[in-house]
């Protein structure tokens, strides 16, 4: 089902075989395309493929090298992006029937552009839960993206698009979104390697947010060498995100094989030991073992913290929408229109003590990576679920699906850590994610210690071939 990793079809490989003139980009460009083709009508990972468009750029970067110019780090690398970043000349849906009704978007969001501008061939956008509110990309408007692993099994969300592309070859590189864990949850149901950076590290600008103080954008790969690529080229400042941070960093791929034995690492217990099925705590100790790690930490008052960043993405995000909530809430997906009226409805007065205790926690965890440098923990609860399936069983406990898939995530994205989901793989199984987790502006960190775990062969993304419907 799944074939070895080969590193000639990984970005990095795909951009120096094209700036060598051993591949061309269009070759590359349309041997991605053919694999859509065939395997997109089962996944459902794209709403909008842009084959003419993406031939000519192909084209474009063919040429340049043809006449001697370098078109930059990711020369020829077909890549895509979750369908809330506006594509200029696309209409930016956001997974939402309201948004198709606009205008196509006029200009690149931030993040097309500077893959662009690295030599990137734009391929198109992928399928999304609506606004970005959900976990599993069970999109009401445009049906559900499946799993490469079991075609009845949810991608994740709310970037499930973007994980099942990269698990099943499409592209070897794509761009999602993370509120509450929407890059970490479908990277460990897809089996590929995401990274949610620092809060702030990588501009949001031309991407539609569900929650302000929350969102954060980042990539998907099948290596960690891919990811980090992406991320040297997307991070800076930018005047079009006030939270784009201008704080300088020094590119991280240079640093990817300096290892990890300098680096304290740990193991988050207590509340993140319970609340799962016995493979995902496997999979934290298999990671763990491998890096020969013994120490664990508790991480204080993450249940609530959990709760909190409920609190206020269902406030920021309610009260966004709030006039389309007003005049169109029957043209929202069901499940999520609860949400955002529930959220639009909530007290001004938990929304501050929330925040106030954000704060608290903030300054909580700043303590512990005094003494720690990597915590590992996680991803989700369980494998990927059923499509339609309404609970899991979790320490004997029927618990909603949709909501509880991002037990190990939400407390996490509370205070913008930088975090690596890396996928690791028993036989025969599902995948299941690991978060390599950090202190602020420490993506250099968690993508070495995500490296060296890829290099021991623990953490691995093969290209995934569809596995059919009832296989597992």
């Amino acid at each position: 089902m799944s074939a070895a990793f080969d590193e000639e079809h990984d970005a990095a490989g795909i951009a120096e075989a094209v700036r060598s003139r051993s591949r061309s980009a269009r070759e590359v460009l349309q041997s991605a395309l053919g694999v859509i083709r065939r395997y997109d009508a089962q996944l459902n990972c794209f709403t909008e493929v842009l084959e003419a468009q993406a031939l000519a750029e192909a084209d474009a970067t063919d040429a340049r090298i043809a006449s001697g110019e370098d078109p930059g780090p990711l020369a020829g690398v077909p890549v895509a992006f979750k369908n809330l970043f506006d594509i200029a000349g696309v209409t930016t849906l956001a997974g939402s029937k309201i948004h198709a009704e606009r205008a196509p978007a006029q200009r690149d969001a931030t993040a097309v552009h500077r893959l662009r501008a690295a030599g990137a061939t734009v391929v198109g956008a992928l399928n999304m839960d609506e606004y970005a509110y959900g976990f599993t990309t069970e999109n009401t408007h445009y049906g559900p993206t499946r799993n490469p692993h079991d075609l009845e099994r949810v991608a994740g969300g709310s970037s499930g698009g973007s994980a099942a592309a990269v698990a099943a070859g499409m592209v070897p590189l794509t761009m999602g979104s993370d509120t509450n864990g929407s890059i970490r949850v479908p990277a460990a149901f897809c089996g590929v390697f995401g990274l949610k950076p620092t809060y702030g590290r990588i501009s949001r600008a031309g991407a539609v947010l569900f929650a302000e103080s929350f969102d954060h954008v980042g990539p998907f790969a099948r290596s960690v060498r891919d990811l980090a690529l992406a991320f040297d080229v997307l991070h800076g400042p930018d005047a079009r995100d006030p939270a784009a941070s201008s704080r300088p960093v020094e590119p991280v791929s240079p640093q990817l094989e300096s290892g990890a034995e300098d680096l304290r690492i740990a193991v988050a217990d207590d509340y993140f030991s319970h609340g799962g099925l016995p493979e995902v705590f496997a999979a934290v100790r298999k990671a763990a073992s491998a890096l020969g790690v013994e120490r664990r930490v508790t991480i204080p008052e993450a249940e609530k913290a959990r709760a909190a960043a409920y609190i206020i993405t269902a406030s920021e995000g309610g009260n966004l929408h709030l006039a389309d909530l007003r005049t169109r809430h029957a043209d929202f997906d069901p499940v999520v229109v609860a949400r955002f009226l529930a959220g639009a409805l909530m007290p001004a007065a938990w929304y501050s003590h929330a925040q106030r205790f954000r704060r608290v926690f903030r300054d909580l965890v700043r303590e512990i990576f005094r003494d720690v440098d990597v915590i590992l923990a996680p991803a989700t609860p369980c494998p990927a679920i059923r499509i339609g399936q309404p609970t899991i069983e979790i320490d004997g406990k029927e618990l909603p699906s949709r909501p509880n898939i991002g037990l190990f995530t939400q407390p996490l994205s509370f205070i913008g850590l930088p975090i690596v989901s890396v996928p690791i793989f028993d036989p025969g199984s599902l995948p299941v994610g690991v978060q390599v987790i950090g202190a602020p502006y420490r993506e250099a960190v968690v993508l070495r210690v995500a490296r060296v775990l890829e290099r021991l062969g623990v953490a691995r993304a093969p290209i995934t071939t569809p596995v059919p419907q009832g296989a597992r």
